[in-house]
């Protein structure tokens, strides 16, 4: 199971809004195929695994035992169901790391697969569901994956009070939050983020697919000539004033008298956005914290920069760290929610 997470992974960035998976087969303790889901709309795991065999081994296939990181699909999607494939080449036993939240799925996999006759084992769960946290997360809470990010100086400041744009983060840190950026669906700042730092919100730094972009403007007052609106990324603006749609903007109108938060964790639901990354401003991401709608937040610290005077970096309280890592002048530490179940 540890190498069908190993192979699963080697899909990330490319399957999504679907999870990753990875799949062995193995005889008698040799494995005789392995694969993952290569690419959305593509083949799964269990197919390429299977057709991985080579042809002295293909009769070992109805012998073997299949370890298999999510619960095998039992619907006709865009591929057929991976439960009927195994049935028909009389796999005897197959190992699941976790069961498929997805409605179409969830336990009808393994039902087929034990009404046909076949065993079948759960292991390794929390590791399985870890790795598709946001596949997770949405399926059964309903919300995408919420990660927050910010850079804050050592004396835990923001930003500066002067009108020049503060550079708190190194290069190299730099690079590792584009990294980021190309492993979630979405991007949010707020209006003063935007209108101040006129952010491209980008992958540039790292070879990756651009998230789609998404600011709060609720009078529309951002101009037109922000980098946010030069068309080459879908962008979504959450506003007060109008719902539609020009090219690649949509304006997707929320109220003044409800929870903003939770109007844009809904939009995204309704929308199919499975994660998101909250890069600022400060205001932003504490009404998450203070919502306590979040999962992740990354801070990045310079531990070599102090000002005077700035705006206070987001407090977290109920926060666990869960790793922390030097980079020349930054500390990136990584803190998860300890209320968040996936």
């Amino acid at each position: 199971m540890h190498r069908c997470l190993q192979l699963a992974k080697l899909g990330s960035g490319n399957v999504a809004p679907n999870p990753m998976v990875g799949a062995v087969l193995a005889h008698e303790g040799r494995i005789i195929g392995e694969g993952y889901h290569e690419k959305y709309g593509e083949a799964h795991a269990e197919p390429n695994c299977i057709n991985s065999v080579k042809e002295k081994d293909r009769h070992l296939i109805s012998q073997s035992t299949l370890y298999v990181s999510l619960e095998p699909c039992s619907h006709v999607g865009k591929t057929p169901p991976c439960a009927d494939l195994i049935i028909k080449n009389k796999i005897p036993k197959v190992i699941i790391g976790c069961l498929d939240p997805f409605a179409e799925v969830r336990g009808k996999g393994i039902e087929k697969l034990k009404a046909a006759g076949i065993e079948v084992e759960i292991v390794l769960e929390n590791e399985c569901r870890e790795l598709n946290k946001r596949f997770m997360i949405f399926h059964e809470q309903h919300r995408p994956f919420i990660i927050l990010k910010w850079a804050e100086t050592a004396n835990g400041k923001i930003s500066s009070d002067g009108a020049e744009r503060l550079s708190i983060s190194n290069e190299f840190t730099n690079r590792l939050v584009h990294k980021w950026r190309s492993e979630e669906a979405a991007i949010l700042v707020g209006t003063n983020t935007a209108m101040m730092d006129d952010p491209q919100l980008t992958t540039r730094l790292w070879a990756g697919n651009n998230p789609a972009r998404l600011v709060v403007d609720m009078n529309l007052s951002l101009p037109s000539s922000l980098k946010l609106f030069d068309g080459s990324v879908n962008t979504i603006v959450f506003n007060s004033a109008r719902h539609e749609e020009q090219g690649k903007t949509s304006f997707y109108q929320v109220t003044q008298d409800v929870s903003l938060i939770h109007q844009i964790v809904n939009a995204l639901n309704h929308l199919k956005i499975q994660s998101v990354i909250v890069e600022g401003g400060a205001r932003l991401l504490q009404s998450f914290i203070d919502e306590d709608l979040w999962d992740e937040a990354r801070v990045i610290k310079n531990e070599e920069l102090m000002i005077n005077n700035g705006l206070a970096a987001p407090v977290i309280d109920n926060g666990t760290i869960s790793s922390k890592e030097r980079i020349f002048t930054d500390t990136v530490g990584i803190y998860k929610n300890p209320d968040t179940n996936c």
